[in-house]
């Protein structure tokens, strides 16, 4: 059985600033090109059962940098939505709300077409995808490879071992990284965290 690869796709100006990130489709800093682009050697080695991107350029271009052949859209993949919180510092959010926490308050309703999402709600999109992954792995020979967010990233990670959406917040993730999810004696676990050639 493969192994599940993910990767958070490169620098952005407010993944560097900590501006929260959902919807709003930046793209990716010159460093978070090369980022991109030094995955190639971590990637160009393993075999794909199947191959996901979010929806979002700065996804579909950390793939096509880092040389992922033939990545399949999966809109399940986009990042949590911030809802009003869109652009907004974790800094500026608790000047009016010290104790805000994203991983047990969710986020309160942006734009008509951004309600924001609760933890539960992005578990719910992650275990969707591992649905698929699961279908993949089983399947197909190969690994699988999604390309996404932190924050959805982090939750899929919790819910792949077996966490509440809200554990996420124990797996901090950097921009233009590889982390490996595998198994041992039939049980999932992190193989590889963030890494970078």
């Amino acid at each position: 059985m493969g192994d599940l690869l993910l990767v958070r796709h490169g620098e952005t100006e407010w993944s560097l600033s900590g501006q929260h990130t959902s919807f709003t489709d930046l793209p990716l800093t010159q460093h978070g090109e090369e980022q991109a682009k030094s995955l190639a050697p971590l990637l160009s080695q393993r075999t794909y059962a199947l191959a996901l991107t979010s929806p979002l350029g700065r996804a579909i271009r950390t793939a096509e940098l880092a040389g992922i052949p033939s990545p399949e859209v999966e809109p399940d993949l986009h990042e949590w939505d911030y809802g009003a919180y869109e652009g907004v510092t974790t800094v500026e959010i608790h000047r009016t709300r010290p104790h805000w926490d994203l991983w047990l308050h969710g986020v309160p309703p942006g734009p008509e077409d951004h309600p924001g999402e609760s933890p539960a709600e992005v578990g719910d999109r992650a275990d969707r995808v591992l649905a698929r992954v699961d279908a993949a792995l089983a399947h197909r020979s190969g690994d699988v490879i999604l390309v996404a967010h932190a924050h959805f990233l982090r939750v899929l990670t919790a819910r792949r071992l077996g966490l509440p959406p809200a554990e996420g917040r124990l797996f901090q993730l950097s921009t233009g990284t590889v982390s490996r999810l595998s198994t041992e004696h039939g049980r999932p676990v992190v193989a590889e965290w963030n890494t970078r050639p």
